[in-house]
């Protein structure tokens, strides 16, 4: 009997439907082809929503999302609303109440894509960041003093706990073992100011890194990982990192790569809900010109097959990326792809069916 997998589906602002509409078509196309169903369930949060009901996320909505095999997320980001109240009380909550513990992030260049590294290629980018996700500065710890005068004072504090360390750092050395490449697992930090935090960092890594002798582990501060990876981005494998350090270096990956285009990533809770999404953001003055590029919703796509344990019908939906990175777009960025965004998800669901 064929296994029935429950996706929640967050279409979000702005771009966000349009580009979530490419890759539940993919995600059909491949369903079709493989031993298992998809179930699509929406939820209408985002802008629009909290404009109409002042609604954000509601105890109702996450006990519904409970019952989902994954969620699948387009952008949230309006341009009507403050910046950090979608974002906290929808994307942060969201990761937090499910213990979205990882954000995975692989960066990866394909052939016909440009990158603005000079003489790099393909078989020089392709790692991966390991983002601790639910700790660090990103706790909201902290408070404001004498607000608005000469002598306000703000503070801000990360959180780092043992516990979010290690098993952050525990599956970073599993994916790094299992992906089977370079074996080589590089800690991020900033032993040598950030004197609490990565000292707890490092001595969890190295106290785990001696369960994984076939692993080499490799430390690195966060200003030469920057560095290096544009200038020898072959040199990673797998980065594990903590929560600030990953959302400003996987930026930087993204660009490497070709751009916010195709970057897609994971907010994975290993034995719970995970999420997948395009690392873009809503773009809402592109909203309906069908011009955005959807690969990196559908790369979320084959992100959340491959975590749900559906290798095949997730490499499926990499072939046919990769087919049409290299054939048919002329560039990956909005409006210059020779194509729109409806007829990119075509191009993929045509070799998907035709060539899988």
């Amino acid at each position: 009997m064929s296994k029935t997998y429950q996706i929640a589906v967050i279409p979000g602002d702005g771009t966000g439907p349009e580009v979530v509409a490419e890759g539940v078509k993919v995600l059909q196309a491949v369903a079709e082809k493989s031993a298992f169903k998809l179930n699509f369930i929406y939820y209408p949060l985002g802008g629009e929503h909290y404009k109409a009901t002042g609604e954000l996320l509601t105890d109702d909505t996450l006990k519904s999302l409970a019952n989902a095999d994954a969620i699948f997320l387009g952008a949230i980001g309006h341009p009507d609303i403050k910046p950090g109240i979608l974002e906290k009380n929808i994307l942060l909550n969201l990761r937090f109440h499910f213990d979205q513990y990882v954000n995975l992030r692989p960066v990866k260049l394909y052939e016909g894509v440009y990158t603005p590294l000079k003489d790099k290629c393909p078989a020089d980018i392709d790692f991966v960041v390991v983002r601790e996700n639910t700790e660090g500065l990103y706790t909201g710890a902290g408070g404001c003093l004498k607000r608005g005068t000469p002598d306000e004072v703000a503070v801000q504090e990360s959180i780092n706990t043992r516990k979010g360390v290690e098993r952050c750092v525990r599956f970073a050395f599993e994916y790094c073992r299992n992906r089977n490449k370079a074996k080589k697992l590089t800690l991020c930090g900033k032993t040598n100011v950030l004197t609490f935090a990565f000292d707890l960092w490092e001595r969890t890594f190295r106290e785990v890194a001696r369960e994984y002798p076939d692993i080499q582990a490799d430390y690195a501060h966060v200003d030469a990982i920057c560095m290096w990876m544009v200038k020898n981005p072959e040199w990673f494998d797998v980065i594990v990192t903590d929560n600030m350090f990953g959302d400003i270096i996987t930026d930087l990956a993204a660009m490497i790569q070709g751009g916010m285009g195709i970057a897609a990533g994971g907010n994975i809770n290993p034995k719970g809900l995970s999420m997948f999404e395009p690392i873009g953001g809503s773009a809402p003055k592109y909203t309906g010109l069908q011009i955005i590029n959807p690969i990196a919703a559908i790369s979320a796509a084959q992100i959340m097959l491959e975590t749900l344990g559906e290798p095949q019908a997730a490499s499926w939906i990499e072939k046919g990326v990769i087919k049409v990175l290299r054939d048919d777009i002329k560039d990956v960025a909005a409006g210059k792809m020779g194509y729109s965004t409806s007829e990119v998800g075509n191009l993929i669901v045509s070799y998907i069916k035709d060539k899988c």
